[in-house]
């Protein structure tokens, strides 16, 4: 079985060379494109950004603030543990974890409550418990709980300008 995955695999890889390789007209492949993991790639977005604009004020860039608070995002999104609790009107979202993931979430939290409430019209809420943090969320409760907390964390495209402010110096979470 293994012999015929392998032979299947290099066949594949031949289809797909050939497709790509000798005669293709149209787009050239100038390099690899991806600058790495997400964080990595998210801070070389951000500091093209601000090589290319002259009216960066590099006394006020701190690219530091903006690893941090990438950080906090993979923490969020990669270590904090949910529990959901549907609600008639939406969901409750208990959200548990080691110290440095719910430093982590007491940090985003309190920016994102409101812009998810702004973004969607639902009423958000937030309450720190010392060992969890309780998001209560209603509105349209088969989108809140179809989405779950991490699909709600997504909504909007709001992170790449916010994360151009950090960089800049402001302080969002603040």
């Amino acid at each position: 079985m293994r012999f015929v995955l392998v032979l299947l695999s290099l066949s594949l890889a031949g289809q797909v060379s050939a497709q790509h390789g000798h005669g293709h007209t149209g787009h050239a492949m100038a390099g690899p494109q991806e600058t790495g993991q997400s964080a990595f790639a998210a801070l070389a977005e951000i500091v093209t950004i601000l090589r290319e604009d002259p009216e960066t004020d590099w006394d006020s860039v701190d690219i530091a603030s903006l690893r941090r608070h990438l950080v906090d995002m993979d923490l969020l999104t990669t270590e904090a543990e949910v529990i959901s609790v549907p609600r008639p009107e939406g969901a409750r979202f208990e959200i548990r974890g080691t110290p440095r993931v719910l430093e982590a979430v007491r940090s985003m939290m309190p920016a994102h409550a409101p812009f998810l409430a702004t973004n969607t019209g639902w009423e958000v809420s937030i309450e720190d418990l010392g060992d969890q943090v309780i998001l209560i969320v209603d509105g349209d409760a088969a989108q809140i709980q179809g989405l779950g907390f991490f699909g709600m964390m997504a909504i909007g495209a709001h992170h790449q300008e916010h994360h151009l402010m950090v960089a800049r110096g402001a302080a969002p979470h603040r």
